[in-house]
């Protein structure tokens, strides 16, 4: 019995020989370091080399120790497979292991010979393998689109990739198909074949430059890693890796295309696009352009990232120094110039802080427009501002006229203190513009009745000049102070309303409880809409799925603000026009409806694929009934009929057996048939009632007439209403539920009752048969479940056709224990209202 690894022992090292393509000599250069090992003296075996008859390869065996292969026996052929046990039990230093992406043959120890390698190295011994870029699992895809060949044994990429060395054996395509031609990888009658569909240079190249891609993020992988345990904080250019910083302006999708006509012009070159999401959570982003740029990048074959930061500059050089990035992309300020001579610009700032990593300035449209903002629009409502503008006009005129009124008229800081808190005041009320106009109109009143000379506008004292111009300065600091604590508070109030909004369409988009309908009402409450409608652009024209309000909108041109879903679907809302704040959560809405109009879709889908399964398996289940039970009554068919053909001396007696035979035979296989037809149009669709008022005198008696005398007693009252059904289908409920009563109650009477209640008459089949027990009713109406019938010729299908024919005349079918032993089917039909049953 092999040893199990202790713990704490040392884990072997894993070697992967990487074959770029098969027949590039990876087992080859795997032997020939065995080889070199073994004349060093480290003990070393074979555990499994495959040669495939390719001599050079058998050659380099020679001297090595092979430990045996185990055969193991599958379906009565005898197959060779690495022996793990011998192998631990053996405890060399070093292992040979082919093929790594090996299936074994069931019976084996592991199912993947990757994992008797896991195994083995778990027992500290080393392992030397190889294995082809092909049968990587991650690119088993594309392997496939290049070469046409899909690979059936892969290896997950974890396996190959946390190996402790890894050798690329590489070979040009011209050199390898040199070697096919020669013989030298197989047979000759397979060259031809081989190197017109497989070893074609188009294939072997890719599969080349998929290998050393592949390898290559390896080795990035294992710079990444030395420069983290050796704490180097500086980018090492070893590939190139561009990183675009993306505001969420309108230039971010032209920076991004620039960035990655950069990444094109060098090979291998890597596209990352970062996005600084302020800490203060007030910055304005339009979530909807974003949204685009990811889409665009993801497009363009880059990767996006989102990361949090005060400082947007200081962020950006971070995340492109973290990625070991050699060039950051961002765009020219797009603020004016008195803007950027006191607070400079990201670029600038970038660039200060970048380093090594080259940073490129790109120009754009956005920026010649900076100009025609309008930074002095105030978040205040028209009434403040209104109210402001009058303050400002005459609060520091009343002020003064109370001062006038005092006799401490000379004491000028004093007065200008008063005059300053009503400047505030005006700040407070209508914001910055009037708390200016306010202190402006103060500066006009102290000059004029409170500094010498008095009554003009001159100022004798340069103290006197002094001062004022302080207040003038302090005013308008306070102002702006102010304003921008006002303009704080209402972004920091629309993004807590913002914020609750979409944390209630998201938590709703995860339970999945949303529906277009409640997603227009929702709308129309948080807007304050008239109405709101979802449209859907069909080929005959915009269809309403979902509204909301009075008199919705039919087309897009009807709505007063329209936002687009996706490129067949639109929100159109009727009423106030939103403003341009309302559109990050508006664009929220457009994708929680994109999302359930998705979530929609699947769930079709998802019925579709549940109504395909419910027929494959229908379908399976009729072709194993047909296969038996259809069989019984044709072989007794035309058993008679062959008997009644040959008349070999056939008595009176014996003929009219062989005819009631073929009648039978023929009963039941027409019973048979009708089920399963009535059980396809059920499933199908195809079933329509023709609804009439009808008597249950006139329909009970034809459904028992087939039935033994004796077998059924029909207990129907005369007053029993008429029933609102189809007088055909109700037959055929009532007599499959009688013919199953009948076979059930072995002989004794089976009764046939009607009740009648306010809404509803029930039918009541009742039988003293071993009745079923309750934990299997739920399955007794389910297609070929014949639970405890074993009657020749039943399919099981006349409980389930009786219930779907009962739901097609809008009634319901259930089963009831009978008191005393048995069961009891309630069949439940509408009946007619008393006024029809006047009538």
């Amino acid at each position: 019995m092999a040893e199990e690894p202790r713990p704490g022992r040392r884990r072997g090292r894993l070697t992967v020989y990487l074959g770029a393509a098969p027949g590039v000599g990876k087992t080859y250069a795997m032997l020939g370091e065995a080889q070199r090992r073994a004349a060093r003296g480290t003990d070393i075996v074979v555990g499994y080399v495959e040669t495939h008859g390719r001599e050079n390869t058998a050659a380099m065996i020679q001297g090595l120790e092979v430990v045996p292969r185990q055969r193991i026996t599958y379906r009565d052929t005898t197959f060779t497979e690495m022996d793990t046990d011998a192998i631990l039990a053996r405890r060399p230093a070093v292992v040979l292991v082919d093929e790594l992406a090996h299936t074994n043959v069931p019976g084996s120890r592991h199912e993947k010979r990757a994992q008797d390698v896991e195994q083995i190295r778990a027992a500290g011994i080393d392992v030397i393998t190889t294995v082809n870029i092909q049968h990587l699992e991650s690119l088993n895809d594309e392997v496939e689109r290049i070469t046409g060949v899909r690979q059936r044994e892969t290896v997950p990429d974890d396996v190959v990739r946390t190996a402790d060395q890894i050798q690329l054996v590489d070979m040009s395509p011209e050199a390898l198909r040199r070697r096919m031609a020669h013989g030298n990888i197989y047979k000759p009658e397979n060259v031809d074949a081989s190197l017109a569909s497989y070893f074609r240079v188009g294939n072997l190249t890719a599969l080349r430059e998929l290998a050393l891609l592949w390898l290559a993020d390896r080795v990035d992988d294992a710079l990444g890693a030395y420069r983290r345990q050796h704490d180097i904080a500086a980018p090492w250019p070893t590939k190139e890796r561009i990183v675009v910083a993306v505001t969420g302006g309108e230039e971010s999708e032209t920076l991004v295309r620039r960035g990655a006509r950069l990444a094109q012009r060098a090979a291998g070159a890597e596209l990352m696009a970062v996005h600084v999401i302020a800490t203060d959570g007030l910055r304005r982003v339009d979530e909807s352009r974003i949204a685009r740029v990811q889409q665009l990048v993801a497009s363009l074959g880059g990767s996006f990232h989102s990361v949090v930061g005060e400082d947007v500059s200081g962020a950006v050089v971070d995340f492109a120094t973290g990625a070991n990035a050699t060039m950051i992309v961002v765009g020219v300020s797009r603020h004016g110039r008195i803007n950027r001579l006191f607070t400079g610009s990201t670029g600038d700032r970038i660039a200060s802080l970048a380093g090594s990593i080259d940073v490129h300035l790109v120009t754009h449209e956005e920026a010649a427009r900076s100009g025609r903002r309008r930074p002095l629009f105030s978040p205040l409502s028209r009434s403040r501002q209104t109210a402001g503008w009058v303050m400002a006009l005459l609060l520091p005129a009343v002020v003064t006229a109370l001062l006038l009124l005092s006799t401490e008229t000379d004491q000028l800081p004093l007065v200008e203190l008063l005059l300053l808190a009503a400047t505030v005041l005006v700040a407070l009320v209508g914001g910055l513009l009037p708390a200016l106009t306010a202190a402006l109109v103060s500066f006009l009143l102290l000059n004029w009745y409170f500094t010498p000379p008095v009554g003009r506008f001159t100022i004798a004292e340069p103290t006197n000049l002094l001062a004022l111009l302080v207040y003038v300065a302090v005013a308008a600091g306070v102002a702006t102070v102010v304003d921008l604590a006002s303009r704080r508070a209402a972004d920091a109030t629309r993004a807590r309303t913002e914020a609750a909004t979409m944390g209630s369409l998201s938590r709703s988009v995860l339970t999945g409880q949303d529906t277009a309908e409640a997603i227009t009402e929702r709308l129309r409450e948080v807007f304050a809409q008239r109405a709101v409608s979802l449209l859907a652009n069909t080929d005959g024209g915009w269809v309403v799925l979902a509204s909301s309000g009075e008199t919705p909108a039919c087309s897009p041109d009807e709505g007063d603000t329209r936002v687009t879903v996706d490129d067949r679907h639109v929100l159109a809302l009727c009423g106030d026009p939103l403003r341009a704040s309302d559109q990050r959560v508006l664009e929220a809405f457009a994708v929680q409806t994109s999302l359930v109009l998705e979530y929609r879709r699947l769930r079709e889908r998802e019925d579709r694929a549940a109504a395909l399964e419910s027929a494959d398996a229908t379908r399976t289940a009729i072709l194993r009934a047909v296969s038996h039970d259809l069989r019984t009554p044709l072989a007794t068919l035309r058993t008679a009929v062959d008997g009644l053909v040959g008349d070999r001396g056939l008595d009176d007696e014996d003929r009219a057996a062989l005819v009631e035979a073929v009648g039978s035979s023929a009963e039941q296989l027409e019973r048979l048939i009708d089920n399963l037809l009535d059980l396809s149009r059920l499933q199908t669709g195809l079933l329509h009632p023709v609804f009439r008022e009808r008597s249950l005198d006139e329909v009970l008696p034809l459904a028992v007439a087939g039935q033994p005398p004796g077998a059924v007693t029909l207990e129907v009252e005369e007053s029993t209403p008429l029933v609102h059904t189809d007088a055909g289908l109700l037959e055929r409920v009532v007599a499959n539920l009688v013919s199953n009563a009948v076979r059930a109650s072995a002989g004794k009477p089976v009764r046939v009752l009607a009740h009648v209640l306010p809404g509803t008459v029930d039918i009541m089949v009742v039988d003293r048969g071993p009745g079923v027990p309750p934990e299997e009713r739920g399955r007794m109406f389910e297609p070929f479940q014949r639970l405890s019938d074993r009657s020749a010729g039943g399919l099981g299908l006349g409980l389930a056709v009786a219930r779907g024919l009962t739901e097609a005349l809008g009634g319901t079918l259930s089963a009831e224990d009978t008191p005393g032993g048995g069961l009891t089917m309630v069949l439940s039909l509408p009946r007619t209202r008393p006024s029809q049953d006047a009538a």
